[in-house]
């Protein structure tokens, strides 16, 4: 039977379910040899054959031999040893059409190691330490350095691996050319001593930059292999004895290697933040450079890609607001969030981007880094993350804190652009590291999805607040006008009691301590609301008054033209008893609408100044 199987047999199996009358002839006939000769079946479809009542043949053809490495080789034997390189062991050499070499990874037919003494690549394969070794050498090249294994490897870190083969060749010959130098006299300088050689280490800066432009140009990854195995290179440079160095900091080795390594960290550090790494790609570069022996001039950059993954526990914890206090104990150990600040300014525009404004306020309340400067001008920002939440209540407890509030470091430009914010619900639509960049006039603005708009009493609180904490915005006369024009829409004037009673309830809100919170009394909005807000403002205008000339102050009479009522109060209540910074403040105004010819305001600033006076006067009575 085997000689039969051996000779290309078919055997046919009976069906399981027989009858029981015919189980009695089963052992003979349960198993049929066809010969294939008999058959006459070619290697394509023919019509069906009729072998049995359950079974009919309806094509045949040998299995084809897939490409597989030579010790999987369904022809030639292999003989298997750990590391045997000095011959060919037993048939190892033979090959078959579809013979792959295990550590070339192609056809073994084209493998010019195959059966190389020493290194005999026919007795490769996969269970031996030492091939594997060598095959990861082969395949990998100096993405091995990085700890790289094969199914890691894509066509871009194939990619840059050869571009980092080629990088390493020229930069030898151009480093060689650097160490043999050249003689004084190239440069045109009279030697001192004839054995003295100039040596410019700008070709070897400027080609290495040439390389670190180009990985600019490659996928994420593959740039950040190709960054750090440039450096790898270019580290180990040195300068020989007995040489004159060109004053200049691309010509000096050590200065050079300074720049380009910070150049490399600087780059690798924001792909490490910005680019998605995974973790385990992100320990793989971090351990790569901890590997690189660094010279005396570098040692102070060991640790700059220390950086925590996305990932990392205490990170992650304290952006969902698990932990408040930036503090995590590990088996025994303290672990606290210390951030460089040029990593606290990456991670702070990738939240940006996402949109994740509340977790970037988070970061910001618990982080600690190095630069306290340029840290406080991205945490002042806290205020406008809120308000991109639509949480404006939070954002404005963020503006006045107790202890260096950041309204007090605004602009007149900021505190309008939060004045916007409040009013409209809208925002600049911007990435942005300092207050300075939210007054970008390009900016295009987006309703904020969530917020609503504050009321007037709330815009006039906040504005009191920041005129209360911030000299810019204090002494801003637009700021004022702006504020004026907000609260001062035609209104009827209300009752002479009220306007009386409104004098001691200004004077009892008014000034207002740094920062602190206002409270208007609820019945002093009960029966005219919109006056008395207008007249709380016209209050806090009155001491801006006596405190300096506001120039110029033609626009101010100008936003409350329209309610003449307010002027007169302001005049007869809080000015009245310095008569001086009145009679000041009208004729810089008079002299303003002189000079430009106004003399519609002329009149109204005459007609003014005529009812104050006599106002004081009959008061005086």
């Amino acid at each position: 039977m085997d000689s039969a199987v051996d000779s290309g047999a078919i055997i046919i199996l009976s069906d399981d379910d027989e009858d029981d009358d015919e189980k009695d002839c089963v052992l003979e006939n349960s198993v049929e040899i066809v010969e294939k000769k008999a058959l006459k079946i070619s290697d394509s479809s023919a019509s069906p054959i009729p072998l049995d009542e359950d079974l009919v043949v309806t094509f045949s053809r040998r299995a084809e031999v897939l490409p597989h490495a030579r010790y999987d080789c369904p022809i030639h034997p292999f003989m298997a040893a750990d590391c045997e390189t000095g011959a060919p062991l037993a048939v190892n050499h033979l090959i078959c059409n579809q013979c792959f070499c295990y550590i070339c990874d192609k056809l073994a037919s084209t493998c010019v190691m195959w059966c190389h003494s020493g290194v005999c690549h026919c007795n490769s394969h996969k269970k031996s330490e030492f091939w594997n070794n060598l095959r990861n050498s082969a395949l990998l090249g100096r993405l091995k350095n990085f700890n790289f294994t094969l199914s890691e490897i894509d066509a871009h870190l194939r990619q840059a691996e050869t571009m980092l083969q080629r990088f390493r060749e020229e930069l030898a010959i151009l480093f060689s050319i650097f160490l043999k130098g050249k003689p004084v006299e190239v440069y045109g300088v009279n030697p001192s001593d004839e054995h003295i050689l100039i040596h410019d280490y700008t070709p070897v800066y400027e080609f290495v930059s040439t390389f670190l432009n180009m990985a600019d140009k490659h996928d994420d990854r593959a740039a950040a292999i190709m960054r750090l195995g440039a450096a790898e290179d270019f580290i180990q440079h040195y300068t020989g004895s007995r040489v004159m160095l060109i004053q200049s900091p691309m010509a000096n080795t050590s200065e050079a290697k300074v720049m380009l390594l910070q150049r490399v960290i600087s780059s690798v550090r924001r792909q490490m933040v910005m680019s998605g790494f995974t973790s385990e790609f992100i320990h793989k570069l971090q351990d790569f450079y901890k590997r690189l022996s660094l010279p005396a001039e570098l040692k102070n950059l060991r640790n700059s890609l220390c950086i925590r993954p996305w990932d990392d526990v205490l990170l992650v914890t304290v952006l969902k607001g698990q932990n408040v206090l930036g503090v995590r104990k590990d088996k025994g150990k303290k672990d606290v969030l210390i951030e460089e600040i040029s990593v606290v300014l990456l991670r702070a525009e990738v939240l940006q981007r996402q949109q994740r404004y509340r977790e970037l306020c988070r970061y910001l309340r618990v982080v600690q880094t190095d630069d306290f400067i340029l840290f406080q001008l991205v945490k002042d920002l806290t205020p406008f993350f809120m308000c991109l939440e639509g949480d404006f209540p939070r954002a404005l407890l963020n503006l006045f804190p107790s202890v260096a509030p950041p309204a007090s470091r605004f602009t007149p430009r900021t505190f309008l652009l939060y004045l916007s914010i409040f009013k409209t619900a809208a925002a600049p639509k911007l990435i942005v590291s300092q207050l300075a960049q939210l007054c970008d006039p390009e900016a295009s603005w987006e309703p904020i999805k969530g917020a609503l708009p504050l009321k007037h009493d709330g815009l006039v609180k906040f504005t009191l607040r920041i005129l209360s904490c911030c000299s810019a915005v204090f002494t801003d006369c637009q700021c004022w006008v702006t504020l004026l024009t907000l609260v001062s829409k035609p209104l009827p004037a209300p009752s002479v009691t009220f306007l009386h009673e409104a004098k001691t309830v200004v004077s009892s809100i008014l000034p207002i301590r740094h920062c602190s919170n206002i409270h208007i009394p609820r019945s002093f909005q009960e029966v005219y609301p919109e006056q008395a807000l207008l007249l709380l403002v016209t209050g806090a205008l009155g001491l801006r008054i006596l405190h300096a000339p506001l120039c110029p102050a033609l626009p101010v009479f100008t936003a409350m033209k329209e309610n003449f009522w307010a002027l007169q109060w302001l005049m007869g209540s809080f000015l009245s008893l310095r008569t001086e910074a009145l009679a000041s403040f009208l004729q810089e105004a008079k002299q303003e609408a002189q000079k430009n010819a106004d003399g519609e305001n002329l009149l109204f600033l005459h007609a003014l100044e005529t009812s104050s006076f006599s106002s004081a006067e009959n008061e005086d009575q």
